[in-house]
């Protein structure tokens, strides 16, 4: 029996959810009416936005059919493929919920779980992660990713099992300002917690791919690996590099007056091999050269990060709320001893 659907609000909607397309014409029709269903079933004002990352498989085509006869829907078309980093961005930038959920088109991700996300959203958190706890993929896919998901957790601190689940709930406020490169959508919580987000995760339903292939590949692997780098370094140091360039040459000079010390000793102490042609010698000059390329690299990136932050009035913090006394209300607190506050976003 076909879902009746309520009619869209001119309001700006409470959700948005939004579906990472790409060549996936076969899911479409069954995953649209299944979400429907379940958007329909919740007492909330919804939008869903699909971003078609340039398939070419007649998947623009039968999603601009829904468009047809459900005033919900969004299609955002991509003219090429751009991967899905720039699909999560596309999602963020033309979503207009206050909560926005993101999930895969191929149907691994259950519909279902949208109302315990936003029921966790509902209970103060920002960012809910979906964790997928029973994965639903063959092990040369699993294991790679398991490992992976360890070491960013190691690396940014953020205690998550699953980076890589699209399936996840923001509020707005979290994301509004994210910009993503590379395979950095996996890394959004991360810039969320930067921000003081509340963050928890969420097990999920996955199911088995019922159409169309993966597009997953071990190279992707490399490319997190090489983004959480980045990552790192923007997190910790993005407004004081000099200090990571600094650790840096400082750890190299020090290895260099080790070896220099050594050498030292050598010459001093009754004849050595190499008492006069010490390859560490050497090692130990190369090694205070670079300690002080690393200084020079700091200066440039501090003069940088300064000329980006003070040519654009962006700041170093983020202010989550404002809290003062409503204006209104200020002479009669002040006549009647009685404080009165607001607080504004």
């Amino acid at each position: 029996m076909a879902t009746r659907i309520k009619p869209a609000s001119t309001a700006t909607p409470r959700l948005s959810v939004v579906v990472l397309v790409y060549n996936e014409a076969e899911s479409i029709a069954p995953l649209h009416e299944e979400l429907v269903a379940v958007l329909e079933s919740m007492d909330v004002t919804y939008e869903v936005v699909y971003v078609d990352d340039g398939s070419r498989d007649g998947s623009t085509e039968r999603l601009a059919q829904l468009t047809l006869n459900d005033p919900h829907i969004r299609v955002v078309s991509f003219r090429r493929n751009f991967g899905q980093t720039a699909a999560v961005q596309a999602g963020i930038d033309n979503a207009r919920g206050e909560i926005l959920v993101f999930m895969d088109g191929d149907m691994q991700n259950d519909p279902h779980d949208i109302p315990r996300l936003l029921q966790s959203i509902d209970a103060g958190y920002d960012v809910v992660s979906g964790w997928r706890k029973d994965r639903q993929d063959e092990a040369s896919r699993v294991l790679p990713s398991r490992l992976a998901n360890w070491i960013i957790a190691r690396v940014t601190g953020v205690p998550l099992h699953d980076f890589g689940c699209t399936l996840k709930a923001y509020h707005r406020d979290v994301i509004r300002d994210v910009k993503l490169y590379g395979e950095m959508h996996r890394f959004i919580p991360v810039y969320a917690s930067w921000v003081g987000a509340r963050i928890v995760e969420l097990p999920v339903n996955h199911r088995s791919r019922a159409f169309g292939q993966s597009k997953y590949s071990l190279s992707r692997t490399s490319r997190v690996l090489l983004d959480l780098m980045t990552v790192k370094l923007l997190g910790s140091y993005s407004t004081k590099p000099i200090y990571f360039f600094g650790f840096a040459a400082f750890g190299l000079w020090a290895l260099a007056v080790v070896f220099a010390a050594i050498v030292i000793i050598q010459k001093l102490l009754p004849p050595h091999p190499f008492a006069h042609n010490n390859p560490l010698l050497l090692l130990a000059v190369f090694l205070g050269i670079v300690g002080v390329q690393f200084i020079l690299m700091g200066l440039l990136a501090e003069l940088s990060i300064r000329t980006y932050h003070e040519s654009q009035g962006k700041a170093t913090y983020v202010v989550r709320e404002v809290i003062e006394m409503a204006p209104a209300a200020a002479h009669k607190a002040a006549t009647n001893g009685r404080p009165s506050v607001r607080a504004r976003s």
